[in-house]
C-alpha cells in the first residue's frame, strides 16, 4: 500500500501560471467523485500521461480510459517547461564509443516522441506556436566552453547536423555578445507547452475520461489496484503512472528520483523596435552548455522567457513572494545578455518541477503484476515523455516491440536515501549542478 499526496496546494498552483498567463481561461473538467470499476487508470495528464491514454484508447476501443489529474491542465510540470523537445540530447563529457548503443537508443526514443507530436499536431490542428529546426547550445564561461568543445566532437561523431558559431555569428542571430561560442542543432522542436498541452486534451478519443483536480492520495495493490482520491475510490485491473518525479509522494520509486524547483521570468511583449535590437532570428530558443546555465526563448508572441535557478524544496513550486525573491537573479542574467533592454520589464516570474535521477537516467518497469510507471526525464520530457506514455500503454497491453525494449534498456537510476538524509542528498546534488555555471548563469 502506498499513501501520501501529489498535489500541491491549489491556489499555489494557480498562482505560479508560466505559459498559462497567456492563454484564454478554459473550463475545467469535473474532479471525479464515487466508486467506480474500470479496465484502466492513468495518474497524471502531461505529455507522458496524455500519450498513454490515447494509445491505451487505441488498443482497447471498447473499454474505457480514466484519466486523473492532481490540478488543472496546464498545471502540471508538462506546461511550465521552457518548451524544448529535444531530438539529439546532450551528454556530459567526452564521446564515448562504448556507448554509441546508449546514445542511438535514445535518439530513436527522442526521434520516435518528436513524430508522435508533429503527428498529433498536424491530424488535430493543434496551435501550440510548434516550430521545428532545433535550437542553440551556448556558452559563455571556460566549463561551458569545455562543454561546447565536447559537444561539437560529439555531433561530428555522430554525423548530426549542426552549425558551429563563434560570438559574431552569436550576436548576429540572438542579438547577444554574452556568450562565446555556440551550436545550433537542426534537429528538434520549440513549442510553447501549455497550448500543446491543452490541444492533445482536446483530442483525447471518446473512451478517455479526464478528471481534472483529483489527486490520489492511496495506491494499494493485490489482484487489482485500488485508488483513493479525496471523493472517490477506484478500483482498476492495471494502472499507468505517468507523473513522474510526483509518485514518490505515493512512496514509489521513492529513491529512484526527486523534484527540482526551478524558477524565471516572461518579458511583457517586446515592440518592433526593441525586437529590431535583437538578431535576425525571430524566435529562438538557446540551452547553456552548462546543466545550471540559464535557458531562454524569444516566443512567437515576442517575449523573452528566461530561466535560471534550481534548488531542492520538497518537490514543491515557489510562493509568489518566493519567485519574487528569485527575479533579481533573473533580471541579472538577462541584463548581463540584453544590455540593450534593460528597461524591458518582466511581466511575470514563475516557478516549475523538473523530475531528476542523479545518474540522470529514465526509468520505465512494471511494479507486480499491474502498476506500470515511466519518469525521469531530467528536464527534457517533452518528446521523451510522449513516446514513454505511448510505449508504457502498449507495454500494459502485453506487447513487445523496439520501442519497448529501448524504453525498458534504460540504465537503472542510483539510490538516493530516505528523508531526512534525502534532504541533505537532494540539495548536495542541485548545488554540484551549478559548479563553475560562472557567466552561463
Amino acid at each position: 500500500m502506498a499513501t501520501g499526496s501529489i498535489i500541491d496546494n491549489s491556489q499555489l498552483q494557480k498562482d505560479n501560471k508560466s505559459w498559462l498567463q497567456f492563454l484564454s481561461r478554459r473550463k475545467s473538467n469535473a474532479p471525479f467523485q464515487g466508486e467506480k470499476r474500470c479496465k484502466f487508470v492513468v495518474v497524471g495528464a502531461g505529455f507522458t500521461g496524455l500519450a498513454a491514454a490515447k494509445r491505451l484508447a487505441e488498443l482497447h476501443p471498447n473499454d474505457e480510459i480514466l484519466l486523473l489529474d492532481a490540478r488543472e491542465i496546464g498545471q502540471n510540470a508538462s506546461g511550465r517547461n521552457s518548451g524544448f523537445a529535444v531530438a539529439h540530447s546532450h551528454f556530459p563529457g567526452r564521446f564515448d564509443a562504448k556507448l554509441i548503443k546508449g546514445y542511438e537508443r535514445i535518439d530513436r526514443l527522442n526521434t520516435k516522441g518528436l513524430d508522435i507530436l508533429r503527428s498529433e499536431i498536424i491530424n488535430n490542428t493543434i496551435e501550440c506556436d510548434w516550430q521545428e529546426g532545433g535550437f542553440y547550445h551556448a556558452a559563455a564561461d571556460k566549463s561551458a566552453l569545455r562543454s561546447c568543445t565536447q559537444f561539437v566532437n560529439y555531433l561530428e561523431k555522430r554525423g548530426i547536423e549542426h552549425q558551429s558559431l563563434n560570438q559574431d555569428e552569436l550576436q548576429k542571430q540572438l542579438g547577444t555578445r554574452w556568450y562565446k561560442e555556440g551550436v545550433k542543432v537542426n534537429d528538434g522542436a520549440l513549442v510553447n507547452p501549455a497550448k500543446l498541452v491543452e490541444g492533445l486534451v482536446k483530442s483525447l478519443p471518446d473512451n478517455v475520461v479526464l478528471h481534472e483536480n483529483s489527486a490520489v492520495d492511496l495506491i494499494a495493490s493485490g489482484k487489482q489496484i485500488t485508488l483513493s482520491t479525496q471523493n472517490a475510490t477506484i478500483v482498476a485491473d492495471k494502472v499507468l503512472l505517468a507523473c513522474n518525479y510526483e509518485m514518490t509522494k505515493l512512496g514509489i520509486n521513492k529513491h529512484k528520483i526527486l523534484g527540482v524547483t526551478l524558477t524565471g521570468s516572461f518579458t511583457r511583449a517586446l515592440t518592433k523596435e526593441e525586437l529590431g535590437r535583437l538578431g535576425s532570428v525571430r524566435s529562438w530558443g538557446v540551452m547553456s552548455l552548462h546543466s545550471g546555465g540559464a535557458t531562454l526563448r524569444l516566443t512567437q508572441d515576442n517575449r523573452i522567457a528566461i530561466r535560471n535557478t534550481a534548488e531542492y524544496n520538497r518537490s514543491k513550486l515557489y510562493t509568489v513572494a518566493e519567485v519574487n525573491a528569485r527575479k533579481q537573479i533573473h533580471r541579472q542574467a538577462f541584463d548581463n545578455r540584453f544590455p540593450q533592454l534593460k528597461r524591458v520589464e518582466f511581466e511575470h516570474g514563475y516557478s516549475c518541477v523538473e523530475g531528476a535521477s542523479t545518474n540522470k537516467t529514465s526509468f520505465f518497469e512494471k511494479l507486480g503484476g499491474n502498476l506500470f510507471v515511466a519518469g525521469g526525464f531530467n528536464g527534457s520530457g517533452i518528446a521523451k515523455g510522449a513516446v514513454f506514455g505511448r510505449a508504457l500503454a502498449e507495454y500494459a497491453s502485453d506487447q513487445t516491440s523496439e520501442l519497448i525494449g529501448d524504453c525498458l534498456n534504460c540504465p537503472g537510476a542510483l539510490w538516493m536515501p530516505s528523508s531526512p538524509l534525502l534532504s541533505v542528498g537532494a540539495r548536495f546534488i542541485v548545488r554540484q549542478r551549478f559548479k563553475g555555471v560562472g557567466k552561463d548563469r
